[in-house]
């Protein structure tokens, strides 16, 4: 068993376990084993030897199972909390985009309110007056109607 600890299998892989099994094929072979030399089993894990009957191996196989299950799972919420970070930053981003652009659109509308009205007094005016004379092209000049409904605003949201 001491020769088997200085070869330090679980050196050479990485990732790897910290220790390496001594697979004893029976129960009386573990038992007779551990008759002759109770410290065994600590002078064992001292060396990183763990020995196993087929029945300690099996739970040790499964205590190893469950280890890297876990390991998966915790991988797994720390890349859903990465990218739940990243999603809260996007969201971020993106709505200081719309705030940009809402106030751009309500720019956009002021202004097209505005041109509308300089035109109904000023150009509209006139063309009636050219109408009312007699004056008239082949195409009606048509009423252009002010936008009313404003970009909903943007604000804080609630909850995030």
């Amino acid at each position: 068993m001491f020769s088997l600890s200085s070869k330090s299998y679980f050196a050479r892989f990485s990732p790897a376990p910290d220790f390496v099994v001594l697979f004893l094929p029976g129960e009386a072979f573990f038992s007779a084993a551990l008759e002759h030399d109770p410290t065994l089993l600590e002078e064992g894990t001292g060396r990183n030897v763990i020995l196993a009957a087929p029945t300690t191996l099996i739970a040790l196989l499964k205590a190893v199972y469950y280890g890297w299950k876990q390991e998966v799972i915790v991988e797994n919420a720390r890349k859903i909390s990465d990218l739940g970070r990243e999603l809260h930053d996007r969201a971020a981003t993106m709505s200081e985009h719309f705030l940009k652009l809402g106030s751009s659109l309500e720019g956009a509308v002021d202004a097209f309110n505005k041109t509308i009205g300089s035109f109904e007094s000023n150009v509209l005016r006139s063309a009636r007056k050219l109408a009312d004379l007699g004056m008239a092209g082949q195409k009606e000049v048509r009423e252009i109607l002010k936008i009313e409904e404003r970009p909903r605003s943007v604000g804080p949201a609630s909850g995030v």
